[in-house]
Protein backbone atom coordinates (compact mmCIF):
# COMPACT_ATOMS: atom_id res chain seq x y z
CA UNK A 1 0.00 0.00 0.00
CA UNK A 2 0.99 3.62 -1.12
CA UNK A 3 1.72 6.27 1.37
CA UNK A 4 -1.28 8.09 -0.45
CA UNK A 5 -3.18 4.87 0.17
CA UNK A 6 -2.49 4.88 3.78
CA UNK A 7 -3.56 8.73 3.93
CA UNK A 8 -6.54 8.10 2.34
CA UNK A 9 -7.73 5.09 5.02
CA UNK A 10 -6.47 7.20 7.89
CA UNK A 11 -8.72 10.36 6.87
CA UNK A 12 -11.41 7.50 6.70
CA UNK A 13 -11.23 6.48 10.36
CA UNK A 14 -10.43 9.51 11.52
CA UNK A 15 -13.90 10.73 10.25
CA UNK A 16 -15.17 7.47 11.45
CA UNK A 17 -13.59 7.91 14.68
CA UNK A 18 -14.66 11.81 15.20
CA UNK A 19 -10.85 12.41 15.34
CA UNK A 20 -10.82 16.31 14.53
CA UNK A 21 -6.82 16.73 15.16
CA UNK A 22 -5.80 13.38 12.84
CA UNK A 23 -8.68 14.36 10.04
CA UNK A 24 -7.43 17.91 9.98
CA UNK A 25 -3.44 16.60 9.67
CA UNK A 26 -4.12 14.45 7.56
CA UNK A 27 -6.22 16.47 5.15
CA UNK A 28 -3.72 19.43 5.42
CA UNK A 29 -1.05 16.84 4.43
CA UNK A 30 -3.12 15.18 1.46
CA UNK A 31 -4.14 18.95 0.27
CA UNK A 32 -0.40 19.83 0.30
CA UNK A 33 0.55 16.61 -1.72
CA UNK A 34 -2.36 17.67 -4.17
CA UNK A 35 -1.41 20.84 -4.64
CA UNK A 36 2.43 19.98 -5.33
CA UNK A 37 1.36 17.57 -8.23
CA UNK A 38 -0.62 20.21 -9.74
CA UNK A 39 2.09 22.44 -9.58
CA UNK A 40 4.32 19.66 -11.07
CA UNK A 41 1.89 18.07 -12.97
CA UNK A 42 3.86 14.60 -11.99
CA UNK A 43 2.21 11.91 -9.98
CA UNK A 44 4.25 11.60 -6.78
CA UNK A 45 6.15 8.82 -5.64
CA UNK A 46 6.13 7.99 -1.83
CA UNK A 47 9.84 9.23 -1.52
CA UNK A 48 8.19 12.78 -2.78
CA UNK A 49 5.27 12.76 -0.47
CA UNK A 50 8.09 11.91 2.66
CA UNK A 51 9.42 15.39 1.74
CA UNK A 52 5.79 16.80 1.83
CA UNK A 53 5.61 15.25 5.01
CA UNK A 54 9.13 16.54 6.46
CA UNK A 55 8.39 20.17 5.38
CA UNK A 56 4.58 20.06 7.23
CA UNK A 57 6.25 18.50 10.22
CA UNK A 58 9.46 21.35 10.02
CA UNK A 59 6.48 23.97 9.70
CA UNK A 60 4.71 22.59 12.68
CA UNK A 61 8.15 22.48 15.34
CA UNK A 62 9.41 26.11 13.94
CA UNK A 63 5.13 27.19 15.12
CA UNK A 64 5.36 25.34 18.29
CA UNK A 65 8.66 27.39 19.38
CA UNK A 66 6.70 30.57 19.07
CA UNK A 67 3.54 29.26 20.67
CA UNK A 68 6.02 28.49 23.70
CA UNK A 69 7.45 31.45 23.62
CA UNK A 70 4.12 33.39 23.89
CA UNK A 71 2.87 30.71 26.25
CA UNK A 72 -0.02 29.65 24.55
CA UNK A 73 -0.58 26.25 26.17
CA UNK A 74 -3.74 25.34 24.27
CA UNK A 75 -1.23 25.69 20.71
CA UNK A 76 1.28 23.99 22.15
CA UNK A 77 -0.95 21.03 22.79
CA UNK A 78 -2.60 20.98 19.40
CA UNK A 79 0.82 21.31 17.83
CA UNK A 80 1.98 18.49 19.52
CA UNK A 81 -0.39 16.41 18.98
CA UNK A 82 0.02 17.54 14.97
CA UNK A 83 3.86 16.24 15.55
CA UNK A 84 2.71 13.12 16.56
CA UNK A 85 0.54 11.97 13.81
CA UNK A 86 3.07 13.39 11.40
CA UNK A 87 5.61 11.77 12.75
CA UNK A 88 3.77 8.26 12.46
CA UNK A 89 4.01 8.91 8.68
CA UNK A 90 7.78 8.91 8.60
CA UNK A 91 10.62 6.04 8.90
CA UNK A 92 11.89 5.51 12.29
CA UNK A 93 14.24 8.95 13.01
CA UNK A 94 17.73 8.21 13.26
CA UNK A 95 19.43 8.62 17.35
CA UNK A 96 22.29 11.25 17.89
CA UNK A 97 24.59 8.61 17.85
CA UNK A 98 23.81 7.31 14.26
CA UNK A 99 23.49 10.15 12.71
CA UNK A 100 27.23 11.60 14.21
CA UNK A 101 28.30 8.64 12.84
CA UNK A 102 27.35 9.32 9.06
CA UNK A 103 28.22 12.68 9.42
CA UNK A 104 31.53 12.05 10.65
CA UNK A 105 31.98 9.75 7.97
CA UNK A 106 30.66 12.16 5.50
CA UNK A 107 33.25 15.01 6.56
CA UNK A 108 36.19 12.71 6.22
CA UNK A 109 34.65 11.81 2.67
CA UNK A 110 34.69 14.90 1.53
CA UNK A 111 37.35 16.09 3.36
CA UNK A 112 35.96 19.17 5.00
CA UNK A 113 37.57 21.50 7.65
CA UNK A 114 35.91 24.20 8.22
CA UNK A 115 32.10 25.89 7.87
CA UNK A 116 32.14 26.86 4.98
CA UNK A 117 32.10 23.18 3.97
CA UNK A 118 28.61 22.72 5.76
CA UNK A 119 27.15 22.52 1.95
CA UNK A 120 29.52 20.07 0.73
CA UNK A 121 28.50 18.09 4.21
CA UNK A 122 24.54 18.65 3.81
CA UNK A 123 24.53 17.63 0.30
CA UNK A 124 25.92 14.23 1.09
CA UNK A 125 24.40 13.57 4.13
CA UNK A 126 20.78 14.99 3.53
CA UNK A 127 20.32 11.96 0.66
CA UNK A 128 21.41 9.26 3.03
CA UNK A 129 18.59 9.80 5.79
CA UNK A 130 15.89 11.71 3.58
CA UNK A 131 12.96 11.22 6.25
CA UNK A 132 15.03 10.07 8.89
CA UNK A 133 16.54 13.25 10.62
CA UNK A 134 15.60 16.71 10.50
CA UNK A 135 18.15 18.87 8.44
CA UNK A 136 18.52 21.16 11.58
CA UNK A 137 19.87 18.04 13.96
CA UNK A 138 22.19 17.24 10.99
CA UNK A 139 23.45 20.53 10.95
CA UNK A 140 24.04 20.72 14.79
CA UNK A 141 25.98 17.82 15.01
CA UNK A 142 28.37 19.18 11.85
CA UNK A 143 28.40 21.95 13.64
CA UNK A 144 30.14 20.22 16.87
CA UNK A 145 32.43 18.12 14.83
CA UNK A 146 33.52 20.76 12.81
CA UNK A 147 34.15 22.91 16.04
Amino acid sequence: MTLKDTLMNDLKESMKNKDQVRKSVVTLVRSAIKQKEVDERVELSDDDILDVISKQLKQRKDALEEFKKLQRDDLVDETEKEISILMGYLPEQLTDEELHAIVSETINQVGATTMKDMGKIMGVVMPKVKGKADGKRINEIAKQILN
